[in-house]
């Protein structure tokens, strides 16, 4: 069985939000005893307090927790008698422990001067960070904490693997694979923010090229190219950067939390009717 230390270390690698379930007081006769935990996601669960019915209702708060985007420790009382569907005759008392705020997604396509200025810039915000390039040795010898390393010889590939509403960054060495890594992110059009690095006179370009593969003009103004804040004009790497990263924030600032809550609808539909509502107020 795959157990509870390993599941949390793994979500929380992922960015995945769960609840740690733990059993804080046991009294006469329970499946397991204080200290035993579980893990709990939105569609998996990890590790055992017991099973039964118990673990049943233990999953149903913990996935309201996550539907509601609830923050806050939780107790909770369980007499293990004939109205919990159980015989033990014990009581149990279970501590629910939200673990791991939801985080913005970016992918970052391109090792460059410009990516390495960019890189630690958005590691140290709240997000997980894909750093993508078929060329190892542009990238540094230290990875920033919370960025994945991904060296891809099709680095369009890795778009299939991005989750939906991810902040997409295209900076790469070759512009051909700069086009085609734009087509395939407007083509997936699920994004919450995606940049392309270049001056207007290749948004032009890039913008014919796309209609001629039957993109229409509402798409394409979703791409930010040139991308970064205007206002800064310098044109060293770590400027660039900083550009870069005030936009990325404004953006997250402006729409995460409505992704947040829609991510917390989501949740919501995979409970019970019986209890969507009250996970949902």
């Amino acid at each position: 069985m795959y157990n509870w230390i390993d599941a949390l270390a793994d979500l929380q690698h992922q960015g995945e939000p769960c609840v740690l379930v733990t059993i804080i007081e046991e009294l006469g006769s329970t499946p397991r005893n204080a200290g035993s935990k579980m893990v709990i996601s939105v569609n998996q669960s990890f590790d055992t307090i017991g099973g039964g019915h118990l673990e049943y209702k233990a999953m149903q708060i913990a996935r309201e927790m996550l539907a509601s985007g609830r923050q806050d420790t939780h107790l909770e009382r369980f007499s293990l008698g004939a109205s919990l569907g159980q015989c033990c005759g014990g009581v149990t008392v279970l501590l629910f422990e939200p673990m791991g705020q939801v985080q913005a997604q970016i992918a970052v396509f391109g090792a460059g001067h410009v990516g390495r200025a960019l890189v630690p810039l958005l590691a140290s915000l709240p997000c997980r960070v894909r750093w993508i390039d078929s060329r190892e040795a542009e990238f540094p010898e230290q990875i920033p904490h919370g960025v994945r390393k991904i060296i891809s010889e099709e680095p369009v590939d890795e778009i299939d693997n991005l989750p939906a509403g991810s902040y997409c960054i295209v900076m790469t060495h070759n512009h051909q694979l700069d086009l085609e890594l734009t087509a395939a992110l407007l083509k997936r059009n699920d994004f919450t923010y995606f940049g392309l690095i270049g001056s207007k006179t290749k948004r032009v370009k890039f913008e014919h090229r796309l209609r001629d593969r039957g993109f229409d003009s509402a798409v394409l103004q979703r791409m930010r190219c040139p991308m970064g804040i205007g206002e800064v004009k310098g044109k060293l790497p770590v400027e660039i950067a900083i550009s870069i990263a005030g936009e990325i924030i404004a953006t997250y600032n402006a729409s995460f939390g409505q992704q947040t809550a829609s991510a917390g609808s989501s949740i919501a539909k995979l409970l019970p009717a019986s209890r969507r509502s009250q996970a949902t107020r």
